[in-house]
């Protein structure tokens, strides 16, 4: 093996977690790999028999290449992050490296990706470094220019960010639950106006094609008209879908139609009717005791 293979090989030892720290500093999959990439050209541009720490060497200067990233964003209008943003996906050797199946259980979902997008580039970088990495501050230091004692401060500051915005996620969460238990009561009991309470004024049901196909509207505007119809959900069962919660309604044992909500506030703001065949065998579902 000749030192440009001894080289590769000793990159691809940490090609795993390198990816995974650039992941949860970009929250782009594609920007993730462009990072490592040009970690591993530096590396092959320097003189690596020097380089004490392989690893530590790696992470810092993949973290550097994501600090400027993150800073280039603030100076271009960014496109804010949607809800198809990818999880990383497993590398060819994936499937047999224990070190790739752990980080990718602690993969980082889309909400707490949003939340860091609203730290300032160094504050997420040292968070990300020293709270999910544990890097010590003294190494995270040089990577964000700044002292020891000033990234601990940012990392402090940035950890009560996240912890606020995570209080106000669970408290949504509460809430998106609390109406769809309530609009599932008021359903079960026929209670129009309780109904109509719980919807949005210009709520929207929308349903697709084979949920049309059984009788529903394909689409209804405003809350008298969804309450109207809803009157026929007296017999869904609660569910979860995607973890959050949602009803489904039963014949015979067999599924036939999933309701998801989205709600905004103090309202359902829309109502989303499921019953496609190939596209219920796919859900993330998870039927509930009534």
């Amino acid at each position: 093996m000749d030192d440009s293979d001894w080289l590769a090989q000793r990159f691809e030892e940490h090609r795993t977690r390198l990816r995974a720290v650039a992941y949860r500093m970009l929250g782009s999959a594609g920007e993730a790999d462009d990072a490592v990439q040009e970690a591993w050209l530096r590396l092959s541009r320097s003189d690596a028999g020097a380089i004490e720490n392989l690893g530590a060497w790696l992470t810092t200067v993949t973290s550097r290449v994501c600090l400027n990233v993150l800073q280039a964003r603030r100076s271009r209008p960014e496109v804010p992050l949607g809800p198809d943003v990818p999880e990383p996906a497993a590398g060819h050797a994936a499937g047999s490296d224990p070190e790739h199946e752990a980080l990718l259980a602690e993969a980082v979902g889309l909400a707490l990706l949003v939340v860091l997008d609203a730290l300032s580039p160094a504050e997420r970088v040292a968070f990300v470094l020293h709270d999910m990495f544990a890097m010590p501050f003294e190494e995270i230091a040089p990577v964000v220019g700044r002292s020891a004692p000033a990234t601990r401060r940012l990392a402090s500051r940035a950890r009560r960010r996240v912890q606020r915005e995570d209080a106000s996620h669970e408290t949504n969460r509460l809430r998106h639950a609390q109406l769809v238990d309530a609009f599932l009561a008021a359903a079960r009991n026929g209670e129009f106006d309780r109904l109509l309470a719980l919807l949005d004024p210009d709520v929207v049901l929308n349903a697709d094609p084979t949920a049309a196909q059984m009788g529903a509207a394909q689409e209804l505007h405003g809350a008298a008209e969804v309450a109207e119809f809803s009157r026929r959900a007296r017999g869904a069962t609660p569910a979860l879908l995607d973890g959050a919660p949602a009803a489904v309604w039963m014949v015979g044992g067999q599924l036939r139609v999933v309701y998801r909500f989205t709600t905004g506030g103090e309202r359902i703001t829309a109502i989303d009717l499921i019953a496609d065949p190939e596209r219920l065998r796919v859900l993330d579902l998870v039927i509930l005791n009534d």
